[in-house]
């Protein structure tokens, strides 16, 4: 991020007298495995990466909203004094969502000039959409001294803000990974509880490289909220039997002992897939304590196998990166990452190979979808912060 660039481009958007912006920052993350878990009560290890979302914002007088994005042409003035509603412009429903959320919570708001800079590939199932939540959230609550919210109240209400003005019936995970980051850690989360770990996630002699299928994501929100419904159903059955809510409160050998109660095979599966994943994640945190990486990327491919066979949430572009990744001798994990539906796959390549991987996984993918993958080396970062205003 050259931040020189970025304030140049915001004294010119956003020109008059007014004081310096302070500059913020939240990362993408990634999930390394657990995934369709989090709404389901269930266990989670994503990281946040260093790619990410910079927003330089400042107060000012009245109470308009200026957004801007260094990615985008143009800016748009939000006057919210009828009441928030969605905005025509589909980015800047992300920030104006946590702006709501603030108003709810009777916060006293003024106006902003806002410019948004990312990096996280579009659409890609990186969560570029809880980065700028979060980033907004962070900054707002630094801005107006609101010390009343801490990071985990952030992160909720980001995902509220994603539940209700986004309409997305995602879970928690995406805003506590994005908040909670730690260079060199996953993070080992309760999405029922919310007890977390951060586990250390050092890859000595490996690479974590993301690919991005590049295939517009049409269905995802969709198939989402679709998958979320079957879940609601594989527990109204379950419910009957057992004294519980979600699917990640049921034991592995428990619901293999009850799951016939569940009659529709297709929603049998949706729920095999949660609780399987569920108990993936456990098992890959013990090998990162134990430093087995080869078994947690056998644990990644066991949990690619799941998503496309049971939840069924991959689709040819997603299966190909990862059937010509692992035809790589030394590649010892690779799974989509994400929604699903198109978006990225995230894979544990040896040092040696990366750039080998790239080109052969391209050039195949390429060949049998006619896409061209991007490819992205990931680095763990830290999560939400600001930047020191002597860079600016």
């Amino acid at each position: 991020m050259n931040i020189a660039e970025l304030s140049k481009q915001f004294y010119e958007l956003y020109d008059g007298p007014g004081q310096a912006p302070r500059l913020y920052f939240a990362p993408g993350r990634v999930n390394l495995i657990g995934e369709h878990t989090d709404y389901n009560g269930g266990f989670v290890l994503p990281c946040a990466l260093q790619y990410g979302t910079w927003l330089m914002m400042r107060k000012r007088s009245d109470n308009l909203l200026q957004f801007a994005s260094a990615n985008f042409v143009g800016k748009a003035v939000y006057d919210p004094s009828p009441g928030y509603v969605k905005h025509q412009v589909s980015w800047i429903n992300y920030p104006l969502g946590i702006f709501s959320q603030f108003d709810q919570l009777k916060v006293s708001l003024t106006g902003f000039d806002m410019l948004f800079s990312g990096d996280i590939p579009n659409s890609a199932g990186l969560s570029s959409s809880a980065s700028i939540e979060m980033v907004t959230a962070y900054a707002l609550a630094s801005m107006l001294n609101v010390t009343s919210l801490g990071m985990i109240d952030l992160v909720k209400l980001a995902k509220r803000s994603e539940n209700e003005f986004i309409g997305v019936n995602c879970g928690i995970m995406d805003m506590f990974a994005v908040g909670m980051g730690s260079a060199d850690h996953a993070i080992f989360l309760n999405c029922l509880t919310l007890e977390y770990k951060r586990v250390p996630f050092i890859l000595k002699g490996y690479t974590l490289v993301i690919a991005n299928t590049n295939k517009q994501r049409v269905l995802a929100d969709s198939k989402y909220n679709e998958r979320v419904d079957e879940c609601r159903e594989a527990m109204d059955a379950i419910k009957a039997h057992i004294p519980v809510n979600l699917l990640g409160e049921i034991g592995f050998m428990q619901f293999f002992k009850i799951q016939e109660v569940i009659e529709d095979e297709r929603v049998r599966r949706r729920a095999r897939h949660v609780i399987s994943e569920n108990q993936r994640v456990l098992n890959a945190v013990s090998c990162l304590y134990k430093n087995d990486m080869l078994q947690f990327g056998a644990l990644m491919n066991a949990s690619h196998e799941s998503l496309r066979d049971n939840y069924e949430v991959t689709g040819i572009e997603l299966d190909t990166l990862v059937e010509e990744a692992q035809k790589i001798n030394g590649v010892i994990g690779s799974r989509m990452t994400g929604a699903g539906f198109g978006g990225c796959t995230v894979s544990i390549v040896k040092d040696d190979i990366v750039e080998k991987f790239i080109h052969e996984v391209g050039d195949r993918y390429k060949l049998r979808t006619g896409l061209t993958a991007s490819f992205y080396i990931a680095k763990v970062s830290d999560g939400v912060r600001e930047i020191s205003s002597e860079s600016i």
